[in-house]
């Protein structure tokens, strides 16, 4: 069974943000993602991963002003020296909390600047950034976004985050492959996992239910049906990463939303630690 990581930017609202760790080890999830890091000294995060025995597996490099809706600068024309500054910031937290991934968001599409533009400002930074990583053993991860959630991002399918990939050739360039959004976007998950899977080039899973972005038992994919298809593929390819559970609770931010929603983590064959 792949091994599951808690998105903390969505689940355990009910808890500050540093209080989320404990939940998510109570649990029995062994690692932790979440959007940013950086409202926290990466110290104090390192604490909290050391005290409940978590992994960091993922985080995003900054994404701009995301506040001002903002959602990653990595496709913009002039803003490539905040963009350089940003993720030596992502990788010296990624340095502190031992994560081997950083996830660069690409942004929203700018009117008026043609497609060609963008993709070479994109694909520039990205090769940028990986050379960097890999100077500090790390991974950089791109991910296609579904148009419905967040309209006018520059990426949406896997196989375009796949050619980028592969035109740049860095190893340390990889594919987020959100099932969610995949789905919305695509369809035909199973074939897809069966496709991309042995390339080397998927870094990472997410998962949520579709279409309400709830936990992965409610909606129209049958998870269990996708969980065997990635490990039997991951044996044949001998991929060992991790899947982020980046969904909200159909329950909200209550006293032990989280937890009560997590029966499909159960059926997984995950037990919780108390």
């Amino acid at each position: 069974m792949p091994r599951f990581a808690a998105n903390l930017t969505m689940l355990y609202n009910e808890h500050p943000f540093l209080d989320r760790f404990a939940a998510a080890a109570a649990d029995g999830f062994e690692g932790v993602e979440y959007l940013f890091p950086y409202a926290f000294p990466a110290e104090a995060i390192a604490e909290r991963l050391k005290a409940h025995g978590l992994q960091q597996v993922l985080f995003n490099a900054p994404p701009g002003d995301w506040d001002a809706g903002e959602r990653g600068i990595a496709c913009l024309p002039g803003r490539e020296a905040e963009f350089r500054a940003g993720f030596a910031t992502a990788l010296a937290y990624a340095q502190v909390l031992d994560c081997p991934r950083i996830h660069v968001m690409a942004g929203l599409a700018p009117a008026g600047v043609p497609h060609a533009t963008l993709l070479a400002t994109y694909e520039a930074n990205l090769a940028w950034a990986a050379g960097q990583a890999a100077a500090a053993g790390r991974d950089v991860l791109m991910e296609p976004i579904n148009p419905r959630d967040m309209p006018g991002y520059f990426l949406h399918h896997q196989a375009e985050a796949h050619r980028i990939a592969q035109a740049i050739g860095a190893p340390n360039l990889k594919v987020q492959f959100d099932l969610y959004h995949a789905q919305i976007v695509e369809g035909d998950l199973a074939m897809k996992i069966r496709q991309w899977l042995p390339t080397g080039r998927v870094g990472h899973f997410q998962l949520a239910g579709v279409p309400m972005r709830h936990e992965p038992d409610l909606g129209e994919l049958h998870y269990p049906y996708l969980f065997s298809v990635i490990d039997e593929v991951a044996a044949q390819c001998g991929w060992q990463g991790w899947i982020g559970c980046e969904y909200r609770p159909a329950r909200g931010a209550v006293a032990g939303g989280t937890s009560a929603g997590l029966g499909w983590l159960r059926a997984a064959g995950v037990p919780a630690r108390g």
